[in-house]
């Protein structure tokens, strides 16, 4: 008899929740506008989202760069909060520190994007100092010679990570020479070592002005007059007004071949498989992202499946696409920009040959088999049911925002995208992930030991096999 039972006690249950009715949901639209100025603003009030994100995108794209001096523009996004002419750099960062905001800003192909986070109560202030970076850096020689210095350690510790070798590697295999895109993207040794704050100050004055930039402000804005927020912080900053930058045609030499990158007594090998192909302006898009994601978006993608689950190979293999530089369709020649279709992972070393002529079977399999409506159902679920929590940020929706200003793509994109994905078969997943990963034009960049990976890797017949020095 249970102690209940035996006092006559009796227990009352609360009935159990119900769930609630699941609410629809689409990916934010922003509201555009413009300064007096010239700089273009889109906003976005988010409610409940009490920190504050801001991204600014300025059309300063690295083959702007002056020849001789790639990492010029990474220099001068790491100095825009190191002073300005009101604030010494210990200020300017004690100041940001009193708002509660974090500051960042870096320099890739398409161009500049300066990132702020900031309490909604503290946007005022935030704003003042980003505006003020961007009107008058000081752009001091100290500051920039320690820049400098920093950057150059940073380069031998990129050379010894495998990942980064195998990418800086693959980009000067793919690109032409004379392609800013086939040399780092924050500059080497040598070029680092001759940027001053001079040559600081003139890629600035040349290339930074509202007239070519873009605010994307998302956000709790309840209470905040944006507009008269704007005017006073970033409505002071002023430049000439000039023509948008031509972009230089995307070009590659994706003829199948290996490249082993020696590093003798590695004990893993890092491999890098890639080439380039079709950007977010392609009407293939979506179906390669479902087709992508199939192959190697997640642990149960194919290639995991095999290398990982059943060869234990590695820890994980994984296949994706990522937009270089996007362009409008040129009215001309039709062309756009390009993105980067890679495949990444790595192996132990005496497993390399069996793990690359078994990720070829992978490629092979798919292009005689196809997909299956089971794999491209899982990738539906996954790439839409998650997007809610993927964007639950203020800085998730401002930094895809954001994306869609530099990739010339219109304000309703994303949210288009989600239903695309959905509509998108298993014939045209399929057929889009084959093309994006033709078995005979992937460049492959293996880092690791030569003189144990080479001779296996040229008995598969996957390409030329060549070795370069780690």
């Amino acid at each position: 008899m249970t102690d209940a039972a035996a006092t006559g006690v009796s227990m009352q249950f609360h009935p159990q929740p119900a769930p609630g009715v699941a609410r629809p949901w689409a990916f934010p639209a922003p509201e555009r506008g413009s300064l007096p100025n010239g700089l273009t603003v889109l906003r976005c009030h988010r409610p409940g989202q009490q920190v504050v994100a801001v991204e600014i995108v300025l059309d300063a794209p690295l083959d702007a760069e002056p020849e001789g001096l790639d990492g010029v523009a990474t220099i001068m996004a790491r100095a825009l909060s190191e002073g300005t002419d009101k604030h010494t750099a210990e200020e300017f960062a004690a100041e940001l520190e009193r708002c509660g905001a974090t500051l960042d800003a870096h320099a890739d192909h398409p161009g500049l994007r300066v990132s702020l986070e900031v309490p909604a109560s503290r946007l005022a202030k935030a704003l003042g100092l980003v505006a003020e970076a961007l009107r008058a850096p000081a752009f001091a020689e100290s500051e920039i010679e320690r820049l400098v210095r920093n950057r150059l350690d940073e380069i031998p510790h990129e050379q010894a990570n495998p990942a980064r070798r195998a990418a800086k590697q693959l980009s000067k295999e793919l690109f032409p020479a004379a392609s800013r895109m086939s040399r780092p993207r924050q500059g080497t040794e040598e070029t680092v070592e001759r940027i001053d704050a001079g040559a600081v100050r003139a890629f600035f004055e040349a290339h930074v002005r509202p007239s070519a930039a873009t605010a994307v402000v998302v956000g709790d804005l309840t209470g905040i007059d944006l507009e008269a927020l704007l005017a006073e912080t970033l409505g002071d900053w002023s430049g000439d007004t000039v023509e948008p930058r031509p972009a230089p045609p995307i070009t590659a030499d994706d003829t199948g071949r290996v490249v082993v990158v020696d590093r003798p007594g590695a004990v893993q090998t890092q491999l890098l498989i890639g080439r380039i192909g079709p950007d977010r302006h392609d009407s293939v898009w979506p179906a390669q992202v479902l087709g992508t994601y199939c192959l190697g978006g997640t642990l149960t993608s194919r290639l995991d499946r095999v290398l990982r689950e059943e060869k234990g190979y590695t820890y994980g293999v994984r296949a994706f696409a990522q937009v270089l530089r996007s362009s409008a369709p040129d009215s001309a020649t039709g062309a756009t920009g390009a993105a980067m279709l890679a495949i990444s992972g790595s192996v132990d070393t005496e497993s390399t040959g069996p793990a690359l002529e078994d990720l070829w079977t992978v490629l092979r399999t798919l292009a005689a088999e196809g997909l299956t409506d089971e794999e491209r159902e899982t990738a539906v679920q996954n790439l839409v049911g998650v997007a809610p929590l993927k964007f639950e940020t203020a800085a998730s929706v401002a930094g895809t925002l954001a994306d869609q200003v530099e990739q010339h793509l219109p304000d309703d994109f994303q949210a288009h995208l989600y239903a695309r994905l959905a509509a998108a078969g298993t014939v045209e997943a399929t057929a889009a992930v084959v093309s994006a990963f033709p078995g005979d034009r992937l460049v492959t960049i293996l880092v690791g030991d030569a003189s144990r990976i080479e001779e296996p890797v040229r008995a598969l017949g996957i390409g030329e096999v060549s070795v370069v020095a780690g």
